[in-house]
């Protein structure tokens, strides 16, 4: 009788750690040429440009795993030798952030505050500990609503005014306000004729 088992998700650190062990030589060829291009930032398809420089004998293993995935999923790599990160997106909401070193090909999982500083970085210089400006705008975003279906993820017109069209119709102040409106208004010169009924 078959069993089913529950598999924990594993990170994209967690599974590229293998990768490096077997694919060490190509991995570090890409990363080279990526270090090489200096301090700044680089998108997909610079990133995916580099890969296809590398000589293509040991490369289709490494672009039908984990690594293609990574390579895929990779939004931006900011570049400040000797270490690389990448921000990856490996579905609409899921972001990893990822530093290596591009020397001793160690990848090391982070989140996103330490992925800007580093990002930062590139223009500032290392703050040393030195104060950094944070401002937090959670406050503002309290009420206000948040997809969670991947399908409302870049929809976010059609998103909201399906929840706007909700409140409105079903909180009565609400009501009140769009009565308000079209009194104010007219169409060609004639005002809306309007009633409003009591429940």
């Amino acid at each position: 009788m078959a069993t089913n088992h529950l598999t924990s998700s594993h990170s994209f650190k967690e599974r590229l750690d293998e990768t490096i062990t077997s694919h060490r030589n190509e991995i570090l060829a890409l990363c080279s040429r990526i270090e090489a291009k200096g301090k700044g930032i680089l998108h997909n398809h610079q990133v995916i440009a580099e890969f296809e420089e590398i000589p293509k004998e040991n490369t289709q293993k490494l672009i039908d795993g984990v690594f293609g995935e990574v390579l895929r999923s990779t939004q931006e790599v900011v570049v400040l030798p000797p270490f690389i990160a990448l921000a990856v997106r490996p579905r609409p909401g899921v972001w990893e952030y990822l530093r290596l070193d591009v020397h001793a090909i160690v990848v090391d999982e982070i989140c996103a505050t330490e992925y800007l500083k580093f990002k930062e970085e590139l223009v500032d210089g290392s703050s040393n500990g030195k104060f950094m400006l944070e401002l937090d705008f959670e406050p503002f975003n309290a009420s206000f609503p948040r997809p969670t279906l991947n399908k409302s993820i870049g929809n976010g017109v059609e998103f909201l005014n399906r929840h706007l069209s909700a409140k409105l119709f079903h909180d009565r102040e609400s009501m009140k306000a769009l009565f308000e409106f079209l009194r104010l208004h007219s169409y060609k010169g004639k005002v809306f004729f309007l009633h409003i009924l009591s429940p």
